[in-house]
């Protein structure tokens, strides 16, 4: 009886170490990002493209976003520390592929302040809500530590870069995927590869209760699904809608998306 009592009173405890510091509860499926290589700051996003394609070639899973001073960088890497991630850049700058690099700290989503230290060698991962654009009316907006809210602040800043980092030989349903899997990743959250793995994990929301940052499917059916797109208010979701095309806003009551409409989930 007294071990069950501390079993409970240390599951509380933890339960409310959780709760304090706003950090997204592992789900099955779901992980945190660890220590990743950040390379760049391009002023046309055709550099970033190139040495993503370079990265590619090699095997490396990587992708480029536009950082909030309007530069492109490069990121790739889920290390599970500082020192082994470090290697990993020393190897390719010795290889030619990178040049100069950071070492990008695990995201705390409490969005906690880091040192003086830590920001000289970590560029910024993704737009803070008060660089960002404002939300829509039917946002739930607590404040900064709303990761919900900062992934679809995060999406926006994609719209209109041209999406080039599915790779040429990526499976059905990976290149949207890839996308919003690249925002989750810039949130210190890594979710599976595909639409269709992505559906099976998160919660399920249904059209009516999307928040930001929610991921939507769509599919001729729930077994089918071949599309996937991060909500961003007022009925719009983010979505790179083939290969090479530009990264775009779209409503859920266009005829073809609300047609196709399978659900959405949410992961934080």
């Amino acid at each position: 009886m007294a071990r069950s009592a501390v079993h409970c009173v240390v599951f509380a405890l933890l339960s409310l170490v959780a709760a304090a510091t706003g950090c997204a509860t592992t789900r099955a499926g779901l992980s945190q990002v660890g220590y990743s290589i950040q390379v760049g700051a391009f002023s046309e996003v055709g550099n970033a493209e190139r040495l993503t394609a370079k990265l590619q070639v090699r095997g490396v899973e990587a992708f480029y976003f536009k950082r909030d001073n309007g530069l492109y960088a490069v990121r790739f890497g889920d290390f599970p520390s500082r020192e082994e991630a470090s290697r990993t850049a020393r190897k390719l700058v010795a290889d030619r592929i990178i040049g100069s690099y950071f070492i990008a700290l695990p995201q705390h989503i409490d969005g906690e302040k880091r040192s003086a230290a830590s920001r000289k060698t970590t560029a910024p991962a993704m737009p803070r809500p008060d660089t960002a654009p404002h939300p829509s009316h039917d946002s739930v907006v607590k404040n900064d530590r709303d990761m919900g809210y900062i992934a679809a602040r995060t999406a926006e800043r994609f719209v209109g870069i041209p999406y080039r980092w599915g790779g040429d030989t990526v499976v059905d349903g990976m290149d949207c995927s890839g996308f919003v899997r690249a925002v989750y990743n810039l949130c210190g959250v890594n979710i599976p590869r595909t639409s269709r793995e992505q559906f099976r994990v998160g919660d399920t929301v249904d059209r009516g209760q999307l928040q930001d940052g929610d991921l939507v499917f769509f599919g001729s059916s729930p077994d089918t699904i071949n599309h996937v797109g991060i909500y961003v208010g007022n009925g719009r979701f983010v979505h790179a809608p083939k290969r090479g095309d530009d990264i775009k806003v779209s409503s859920l009551d266009d005829s073809y998306f609300s047609q196709r409409f399978m659900g959405g989930r949410r992961y934080f």
